[in-house]
């Protein structure tokens, strides 16, 4: 279960950011796909959180808007991390015409439970 975090400049339009928030979760969903957890394209509640945030007075950042996925590290996901995280930034970019954007992932050793 991939966790997201969007941070925008006031810049960005609110109507890029909700196109934003409807193809990440498809999008996170593929960059993040593997053996252990795999996508089959049918997502349910807490497959995917992702959180938006302006920037705050006293925040730097060079870009409009920076993505950060953490999401739980597998072998899978190591071995090509910059080949994922290139395609979904390709993939943004095609879907929301975002230019000024950066995409972080992180794989640390992590677990989840949400009971059912």
């Amino acid at each position: 279960m991939p966790l997201v975090e969007v941070t925008y400049a006031p810049t960005v339009p609110e109507p890029r950011l909700r196109e934003l928030g409807e193809v990440l979760p498809h999008l996170v969903s593929l960059a993040v796909e593997c053996a252990e957890e795999p996508y089959d394209g049918d997502l349910q509640p807490g497959d995917v959180e992702i959180r938006f945030r302006p920037l705050g007075p006293l925040d730097r950042s060079g870009l409009a808007v920076v993505i950060e996925i953490k999401s739980k590290w597998t072998a899978d996901r190591e071995a090509d991390r910059q080949e994922r995280v290139d395609e979904l930034h390709a993939g943004i970019h095609a879907a929301t015409g975002l230019d000024d954007f950066g995409v972080y992932l992180s794989l640390p050793s992590a677990a989840w439970s949400q009971g059912d």
